[in-house]
């Protein structure tokens, strides 16, 4: 397995079924999707792990591994066929063996858990932040604006406070 990120710390009683899930969630990544979305999916798997009590201490791998993954597609639009990498919804599912249904049910709890909405900075695949227009809105004298715009020293100050991803300049 590749090292842990501070990301991925979780409860120790949690390992055997953190590992059950991304070993499931990094092969259907490997094959399917990228390494973005394998690191964002073992991100997801060790938050929930960390929920008390965790939501994956019940149910099956597969089901919550498929829930992620998922869930991580509806926030990038996985399953808009103008998108680099595609999937359609039917296929992901099948591919940890679950029905439509049940994968949609399942993304629907982790995203609820886990407060996730489309462009959700927090569950962004990076080559995508950049045109998220949600990870950059930040309010400047009670105006809602794109730190983009804004002078650097503004952009160094959002930044500082954990407001937008990067610099733009400097990543």
């Amino acid at each position: 397995m590749p090292r842990v990120s501070k990301s991925e710390k979780f409860p120790e009683q949690m390992k055997p079924v953190f590992e059950a899930v991304v070993s499931l969630t990094d092969e259907v990544c490997k094959r399917h999707l990228n390494d973005e979305y394998a690191t964002l999916a073992r991100k997801a798997a060790a938050a929930l792990c960390r929920k008390r009590p965790s939501p994956l201490s019940h149910g099956k791998a597969n089901s919550w591994a498929c829930g992620i993954v998922y869930a991580l597609g509806f926030v990038n639009f996985l399953f808009d066929k103008s998108q680099k990498p595609y999937m359609n919804s039917t296929d992901l599912c099948k591919e940890f063996g679950l029905s439509a249904s049940t994968g949609s049910a399942k993304s629907k709890v982790v995203r609820d858990i886990l407060k996730m909405m489309q462009f959700d900075p927090n569950w962004c695949l990076p080559s995508k932040m950049e045109k998220n227009p949600i990870a950059w809105l930040i309010t400047v004298n009670g105006l809602m604006v794109d730190a983009r715009s804004m002078p650097l020293e503004i952009q160094e100050e959002a930044f500082r406070r954990g407001l937008i991803p990067y610099i733009p300049d400097r990543h």
